[in-house]
């Protein structure tokens, strides 16, 4: 599953340590979530993404949907 939680972190000048605190979860996670080696629950993916304030649907795509702009 690909994301775009790095891109949408930096438009609001977060870093991980700050999403991390705001999302419940550790630096570490929200480091993994935005390398592709985890996917996040359904309740956090939406946490991140109210965070984020963007959809999860626009946050995450998965499987063969792929847009330019990953």
């Amino acid at each position: 599953m690909k994301n775009i939680i790095k891109q949408k972190r930096k438009e609001l000048k977060l870093s991980q340590d700050e999403l991390s605190k705001l999302a419940g979860v550790t630096r570490q996670t929200i480091n993994a979530i935005e390398n592709d080696k985890y996917d996040p629950s359904l309740s956090l993916a939406f946490q991140l993404a109210a965070i984020l304030h963007i959809r999860v649907d626009e946050l995450f795509k998965f499987g063969d949907e792929r847009d330019d702009q990953y």
